[in-house]
C-alpha cells in the first residue's frame, strides 16, 4: 500500500560540523575525502554489490510514477528531509538536522544541514524543497504523491525565510507530524524548474535522460542505463552522510540492478554467486530448503523476518464508469463476501506456502503489530454460505465469470491464482487467469480496463497515516477506484471521515481504536480480498556486510549507504 515516487560547496562553522556528525552525517568535506579508509577492522571501502529487481522502472521520476523497482531506485538517489528508519520504525533527521514544534503541533521550523549538495555539486537549500512541495501538488504534473502529502484533503504549506530553514505548516491536526515528509523525495530545483513551468514535468527525467543529468542528494548516482538488462549506480562522491567509524558513505563504489523478471532465474543466479541479493524478492518456500543448505556450507546468510506487511491483495474493478452486467455485480457487497468465503485461505497458505504464510481476510497484517486489529472480520472456508450470498442477489442461476490479471514473471502469485481460480469453479464462479507484465498489468489498471486483478502494492510505513492514498477515497492507490472526486459510496466517506479522525486523535490508544473501526468496515465491505501474509525471509552472499534487513520494502537496500562487501572484489555486470 501498498503505498506510496524521493551543488558548490560550502565549509560548516566547526560548531555546525560537531552537531551534524553527532547525528552520523558529514561536514561540507570535499571529494578528496572521499578516499580516505575506514577504521582498521571496521567496513571495507570500495567494491560492487549486485542486486536483481523485477522490471525496469518507466521513468526515473518518482514523483509521476510508483512502482517497487523505481521505489529501489529512488532510495539509492534521492534523500528525504527526514527519514522513517525501516528497522526501527523510529523519525530519524535526514537532510534536516533538527527542528522545533509549535505548542499546536501543526506548524514544525527544520534546520537544514548545511555544506550539503546534489549530485551535480549545486548546493541544497530550502528553495529546493519548497520547489519539490509545489512539484508535488501541481496537477499539471499529473504526480502520484499529491494524495499522500494532503491531511483533510488540503495540501501541506511550506515556505522558506532563508536558505537554511523551512517551515512546514499543515493545514488540520496530524498526530503523526514530520513522519508524513518520508514521502517527499527532496529534488533539484535548478535541474526541474523550467520542466514544471512550463507543464512538462510528468515527461522529465525519462528514461532517455542522459544520466549525467540526474542530480541528486541520495549515497548513488544514475550511471548506466541497458534498457531491459540493468541499472548501474556509482557513488556520490558528493554524498553528505558519515559512517559511525567517521568515514564517507556510501561505502560500495557501485551498485548494480540487474532486471531479472523470471524468478527462477534470479534464485539460480543468487545460487551460484551471480548477484548478492534480491532487492525485490522475498525467498520462495521451494527454494528455502536449498538456500538453507547453502548457509549451512557458509556460502548465504538467510534471515527470517516475520509475518510480510505487505500481502497481496484480490479487488475487483469498482470504478463508477463501469456499468455492464458485470460490474454492477462486483458493486454488490453479497457478491464480494461471496468470493472471500469460497476461498480455503488454509489450503492455500499449505500448498502455495508450504505453510510459510498466515491466512488473513483483511488489508493489515499480524505482522503490525502496532496496528493490526483481531476484531476485524473474519472470513472461514464455507462454499455454502457463498452460494446462498450469490443466490440472494439473484446470481444463483446465473452463468459468473471474470478475468483475473495476475504479474506473469511471479510464480507465487500465479500458483495462488491457479488454486482461487479452482476454488472459486465450486461456487460455480469461473475464473480466467490472464498473465501480464508488471507495466502492462500497472497500466490496465490505470485504465480501468480490467474485472479483477490480484498483486501486491508496497507500504511506506507501518503507520497507516503515512498510506493516506490507499485509505483516502481520493487517494491515487485506492485500487479498486482510485483518485474520487466525492467519496462513490457511504461506507468509502465512513472511512474518509474515520481516518481523518484517526490522524488527529491526541494518542496511540485513540488512533488504535479509531482504526481498528477501519478495519471492521473494510472486513464487512471486502473491496480487496485478502488471502494469506507470507512469511518473509531473505538471503543473501555471505560477502554482503552491514545489512539491517527489514520488513519494510527495499528489506535491504534501504540503508545501502553502509553496505560493504568484504572481500571488495567487482562483481560480473
Amino acid at each position: 500500500m501498498a503505498s506510496n515516487p524521493r551543488i558548490f560547496r560550502s565549509i560548516a562553522s566547526l560548531a555546525a560540523c560537531v552537531a551534524v556528525l553527532a547525528t552520523g552525517a558529514a561536514c561540507g568535506r570535499s571529494p578528496a575525502d572521499s578516499t580516505n579508509p575506514p577504521k582498521p577492522g571496521g567496513p571495507v571501502r570500495g567494491g560492487t554489490l549486485v542486486a536483481s529487481v523485477r522490471s525496469e522502472p518507466a521513468t526515473f521520476n518518482r514523483y509521476v510514477e510508483a512502482s517497487a523497482a523505481l521505489d529501489v531506485l529512488t532510495i539509492l538517489t534521492q534523500a528525504t528531509l527526514v527519514r522513517i528508519n525501516r528497522a526501527t520504525d523510529q523519525l530519524e533527521p535526514w537532510l534536516a538536522e533538527r527542528w522545533t514544534e509549535s505548542a499546536d503541533h501543526r506548524t514544525f521550523t527544520l534546520a537544514l544541514r548545511r555544506g550539503i549538495v546534489f549530485s551535480d555539486g549545486v548546493p541544497f537549500t530550502s528553495a529546493d524543497v519548497v520547489f519539490s512541495f509545489r512539484a508535488a501538488y501541481d496537477p499539471r504534473a499529473k504526480g502520484v504523491l499529491d494524495a499522500s502529502l494532503r491531511i483533510e484533503g488540503k495540501p501541506i504549506t511550506a515556505t522558506a525565510p532563508d536558505p537554511q530553514t523551512v517551515i512546514i505548516t499543515l493545514p488540520a491536526p496530524f498526530t503523526p507530524g514530520l513522519r508524513l515528509l518520508d514521502n517527499l523525495w527532496i529534488l533539484p530545483r535548478h535541474a526541474l524548474e523550467p520542466a514544471l513551468d512550463q507543464g512538462r514535468f510528468d515527461k522529465a527525467w525519462g528514461l532517455n535522460t542522459p544520466p549525467a543529468s540526474i542530480a541528486g542528494l541520495g549515497p548513488f548516482t544514475i550511471a548506466e542505463h541497458v534498457p531491459g538488462q540493468r541499472l548501474v549506480l556509482a557513488r556520490n562522491p558528493h554524498y553528505w552522510r558519515s559512517g559511525t567509524d567517521g568515514a564517507p558513505l556510501p561505502y560500495l563504489d557501485r551498485i548494480v540492478l540487474q532486471v531479472m523478471p523470471d524468478q527462477n532465474a534470479e534464485v539460480l543466479r543468487l545460487e551460484t554467486g551471480a548477484i548478492d541479493l534480491m532487492s525485490q524478492a522475498d525467498v520462495r518456500p521451494e527454494d528455502y530448503a536449498a538456500l538453507r543448505r547453502l548457509r549451512e556450507q557458509g556460502t548465504l546468510t538467510l534471515e527470517d523476518l516475520g509475518v510480510s506487511l505487505d500481502a497481496p491483495m484480490l479487488w475487483f474493478n469498482l470504478r463508477q464508469d463501469q456499468n455492464d452486467a458485470k460490474h454492477q455485480w462486483f458493486r454488490r457487497t453479497e457478491f464480494r463476501q461471496a468470493i472471500s468465503y469460497a476461498l480455503d485461505r488454509d489450503a492455500i497458505a499449505n500448498a502455495v506456502y508450504l505453510g510459510a504464510a498466515v491466512p488473513i481476510s483483511g488489508p493489515v497484517t499480524p505482522g503490525n503489530r502496532t496496528w493490526y486489529s483481531e476484531s476485524a472480520p473474519k472470513y472461514a472456508h464455507d462454499p455454502a454460505r457463498a452460494k446462498a450470498l450469490l443466490a440472494s442477489i439473484g446470481l444463483g442461476d446465473t452463468p459468473i465469470r471474470f478475468s483475473l490479471l495476475v504479474q506473469s514473471s511471479h510464480t507465487t502469485r500465479q500458483r495462488v491464482a491457479t488454486m482461487v481460480q479452482e476454488q472459486l469453479k465450486q461456487i460455480g464462479v469461473a475464473v480466467d487467469i490472464v498473465p501480464m507484465d508488471p507495466g502492462s498489468l500497472v497500466s490496465a489498471w490505470g485504465r480501468g480496463n480490467y474485472d479483477a486483478i490480484f498483486h501486491a502494492f508496497q507500504a511506506s510505513a507501518t503507520d497507516p497515516a503515512n498510506n493516506l492514498d490507499f485509505w483516502r477515497s481520493a487517494g491515487d492507490l485506492h485500487v479498486w477506484n482510485a483518485a474520487q472526486r466525492v467519496p462513490a459510496t457511504s461506507w468509502e466517506r465512513q472511512i474518509d471521515e474515520l481516518m481523518a479522525r484517526q490522524i488527529a486523535a491526541p494518542t496511540l490508544p485513540d488512533r488504535q481504536r479509531i482504526f481498528a473501526e477501519v478495519q471492521r468496515i473494510m472486513g464487512e465491505q471486502v473491496p480487496a480480498i485478502w488471502i494469506v501474509a507470507p512469511k518473509v525471509s531473505i538471503a543473501m552472499n555471505r560477502r554482503v556486510e552491514g545489512a539491517t534487513p527489514a520488513l519494510l520494502d527495499p528489506k535491504v537496500l534501504w540503508n545501502a549507504d553502509t553496505l560493504y562487501v568484504r572481500d571488495g572484489a567487482s562483481r560480473p555486470r
